[in-house]
């Protein structure tokens, strides 16, 4: 019997040095199409809030807690699908991420009190904040140093995507007076199932969709590389390196290494001595600007609301803060490899509450107001980009999905 002798390769410098090809594409695609559906799903109070507070007879504050909610699962669903990600695989997290808040999400549809949509926007919001972290994982391990500013954006491009589409479907839909009528209205031949009040179409859209997708990701999406060779299943990765520019090369029995190593794994790793100081500073930056970026994306449309717009025109700000972050953020994530991240970071967030402060007190010039909303999605949401950059390139891949979703 012969032996053969192993090769070892560092797989960080391998796929560095790989390019970017159609495999990779596919990866992205994915994940874009995950957060395009968490995007929907995330933002679906926000353009049912008025039509909500209607049908349940209560005012804009009453929706409060159902808003809150979600962004509270959201927070839990990062924190637990993080870990989840770097025990089980990004993959695996993933779909299951998917699956929650998809199911949920369809849950919401028929609820039949406030106290049911707070439970089921909560539930909901586990698997949207658990979804994003594993994506980001999943999309940066795919991607060389040089490109993976812009693919971790193409990934997540999907959160404001969503977003417009489900703004555009909601401006339809509650349009004339629809949100407080019934779907046999807008719909004449939906079963008798669907026969609900029209607002809650959105929550089975934000359903269906992501249920159907999830036999797709079962299908096609792969395993994090770098998550494989962590558990030692090195033939699996030279199978998926296969697919990459010159992995065809990589002979049977190659051993792939990963130059950086955590003091430990799971959350302890991240206040080991190496990585404490900044997953403190991430965090605090991240608390802050969450904090405005989620008091504005969902409650937008019922401020608006309440200070004159109609309820299908309030939701063009959705369309409007989305928008323009799509539109500033792409350039800004092709170059932040080579800019001064944290520079960035900090004049992004001074003109954020600039730009918030002119929002205030703007009254109802619209054209102001509209500027303001559209400047708002590139200085509050930019951020997020250069954060999500900074921390997938300071943790090592053992806590790199428990670092970003913490």
């Amino acid at each position: 019997m012969t032996t053969q002798a192993t090769n070892r390769i560092n797989l960080t410098d391998w796929i560095d040095n790989a390019g970017f090809g159609g495999y990779q594409t596919l990866v992205v695609l994915l994940c874009f199409l995950v957060t395009m559906f968490d995007g929907f799903d995330t933002q679906a109070i926000a353009f049912t809030g008025p039509a909500v507070a209607a049908s349940y007879g209560v005012d804009s504050t009453g929706i409060t807690p159902i808003v809150t909610a979600g962004v509270i699962g959201m927070a839990l669903g990062a924190l637990m699908f993080g870990p989840l990600g770097d025990r089980f695989g990004r993959r695996r997290a993933v779909i299951w991420a998917t699956v929650a808040f998809a199911g949920f999400s369809l849950a919401t549809a028929w609820a039949s009190s406030v106290n049911e949509l707070i439970i089921f926007r909560f539930l909901t919001g586990i698997g949207m904040g658990g979804a994003t972290p594993n994506v980001l994982a999943l999309a940066s391990e795919y991607s060389p140093d040089k490109k993976r500013g812009i693919v971790m954006l193409l990934s997540t491009l999907g959160l404001p995507v969503g977003a417009i589409v489900g703004a555009q479907i909601a401006s339809v839909l509650l349009a004339d007076g629809w949100g407080a009528g019934y779907s046999g209205d807008f719909v004449g031949w939906l079963p008798d199932l669907f026969l609900i009040e029209t607002w809650r179409l959105i929550f089975v859209i934000g359903g269906v969709g992501p249920l159907l997708f999830v036999l797709v990701l079962w299908l096609v999406l792969p395993e994090s590389p770098h998550y494989l060779a962590e558990t030692g299943r090195h033939e699996q990765v030279r199978h998926r390196l296969r697919r990459l520019k010159g992995g065809a090369l990589l002979p049977v029995g190659t051993e792939f290494l990963l130059p950086e190593k955590a003091q430990g794994a799971g959350i302890r790793a991240l206040f080991s001595r190496g990585l404490r100081r900044n997953t403190f500073a991430i965090w605090g930056v991240y608390f802050f600007n969450w904090v405005a970026w989620f008091a504005i994306v969902l409650w937008l449309p019922s401020v608006l609301v309440a200070a004159g717009l109609a309820e299908a025109e309030a939701a063009n700000g959705t369309k409007i803060i989305n928008g323009a972050a799509l539109l500033f953020v792409v350039p800004l994530a092709w170059y932040i490899p080579r800019l001064p991240v944290r520079g960035v970071i900090v004049a992004l967030l001074i003109g954020g509450v600039v730009a918030m402060a002119v929002l205030a007190g703007a009254g109802q010039q619209w054209t102001l107001i509209y500027v303001m909303i559209g400047l708002t999605g590139l200085l509050v949401g930019g951020p997020q980009i250069c954060l999500n950059y900074l921390a997938v390139s300071l943790y090592p891949t053992a806590v790199r999905a428990t670092g970003i979703g913490w």
